[in-house]
């Protein structure tokens, strides 16, 4: 229904062994409870190395997006939502993210681009001695935000892109843009990091005691080829367990989850209680779970009451 509120849980669960620990102890009662209410209308599986995150496809067909793999235009929509409509249409777009990859042994990792610690006018500044690269090929860098850039330009209209939390602490080998070597992006990535290694502007940051950026990420990239239509209310990503999850500091994640069952869980479960209609979408790294309050039959409700569904019962299709 157009109205029925759809709460969106990113990171609800993780396959590592450490998680699954956290995991044996928590207690999330209003979760349970809701899940007692709801039935299971989706069940969204993706590979493990896929581009998008599963809470970002989901939130994706919500909005009326392109849900392929690495193929939604945030970017562009963004810009649509800021009223931009005419630059979102007629343009690709892509955010760049200015980071640092920490080379070790025999891979090469993402580092957290807030701990760079750009405020606005280092990032203006690295953006000038990029944006003449960029534009060889085609592409405009403007200005939006200290950790982030926006991208213009025909390059950007269909290339697969992984966000920058997919890829956080993990090896950046298999998420680089562009599916081959010679593709634009790869090269300059290679010339970004060549340039930036002994440049004045790291060398600066050096001496304030500052990590240097040795290397952008592109994400979001596409075209909106026309104003995106949500298939009813626009869902709320509640995002509070992800900062824990990508740290892997799981009994910090366990905590969050309990703020997040006391609150808006615990809110949700009793809009359905009054008879409210809600959607609940349950995130992992591969799966997302969609139930919601439809009409049941007498048989349902009873078997509710005696086999009741929880948490515990679905999180490893997470």
């Amino acid at each position: 229904m157009p109205d029925t509120p759809h709460l969106i849980i990113p990171y609800a669960a993780h396959p590592s062994d450490a998680c699954r620990q956290a995991l044996q102890n928590l207690r999330l009662p209003h979760l349970d409870a809701l899940l007692q209410r709801l039935t299971l209308q989706d069940n969204t599986q993706s590979p493990d190395d896929a581009l998008s995150a599963p809470h970002e496809r989901v939130l994706a067909r919500a909005l009326g997006l392109p849900d392929g793999d690495g193929r939604t235009p945030w970017a562009a929509w963004e810009l649509h939502q800021r009223g931009r409509t005419q630059d979102a249409l007629h343009s690709a777009w892509a955010f760049v993210t200015p980071c640092h990859w920490q080379v070790r042994t025999d891979h090469v990792t993402l580092s957290d681009p807030a701990a760079l610690r750009l405020d606005e006018a280092a990032s203006r500044a690295l953006l000038e001695v990029l944006a003449p690269w960029f534009a060889q090929d085609g592409v405009t860098l403007h200005y939006d935000r200290p950790t982030r850039w926006l991208a213009q330009g025909d390059t950007l209209a269909d290339l697969a892109t992984a966000s920058v939390e997919r890829v956080l602490h993990r090896d950046v080998s298999h998420w680089l843009p562009g599916e081959h070597k010679a593709h634009p992006m790869r090269r300059l990535h290679s010339e970004m990091q060549m340039l930036l290694y002994t440049h004045p502007w790291n060398d600066a940051r050096e001496a304030q005691g500052l990590p240097p950026v040795n290397a952008f990420w592109v994400h979001g990239a596409g075209r909106l080829d026309a104003p995106p239509t949500p298939t009813g209310t626009v869902p709320q990503v509640d995002a509070r367990l992800q900062d824990a999850a990508l740290r892997g500091d799981w009994p910090a994640w366990a905590q969050a989850w309990q703020t997040l069952d006391a609150t808006a869980l615990a809110a949700l479960h009793q809009q359905a209680t009054q008879g409210h209609g809600v959607r609940l979408t349950l995130c992992g790294e591969r799966g997302a779970l969609t139930w919601q309050q439809v009409p049941r039959s007498l048989g349902q409700k009873i078997q509710s009451i005696f086999r009741p569904q929880r948490f515990a019962d679905v999180r490893e299709q997470l």
